[in-house]
């Protein structure tokens, strides 16, 4: 079982900075796939960022493309959110998930539906 915990949301003014933080324990977490999603009141769940295993693949959903930077640290089971320059649109709640891909041919991937394990979210706030 796979456990996920997201923090670091809040109230940000436009243009401003957040850091969000997703903290996963459970058996072999280590090597599973980390992704952001967002999602807002009455849409569909969004890519945002995914990384592999190592940390040294990541991919972007290109409405956040150079503004937010995924990475991990192994050694904490943890990852991270950082997002600059945001805008009034990138409010919503953020979810961390989780994918195993141990068996795939891939080491990253956008599906939603490949991700198991999700977090519960953390609201992001951007006033224009």
């Amino acid at each position: 079982q796979v456990q996920l915990v997201e923090s670091g949301g809040g109230l940000v003014q436009a243009g401003g900075s957040l850091r969000l933080s997703c903290a996963a324990s459970g058996r072999r977490v280590s090597d599973y796939a980390m992704a952001w999603f967002r999602q807002a009141p009455g849409a569909e769940r969004e890519f945002v960022a995914t990384i592999d295993w190592s940390g040294g693949v990541t991919h972007y959903a290109d409405s956040v493309n150079g503004r937010f930077t995924i990475t991990r640290d192994t050694a904490k089971s943890a990852v991270y959110l950082a997002m600059n320059s945001l805008k009034p649109y990138d409010t919503t709640v953020y979810y961390c998930a989780a994918a195993d891909l141990r068996s795939s041919i891939v080491v990253i991937t956008v599906k939603l539906d490949e991700y198991a394990y999700w977090g519960k979210g953390t609201q992001v706030t951007v006033s224009s």
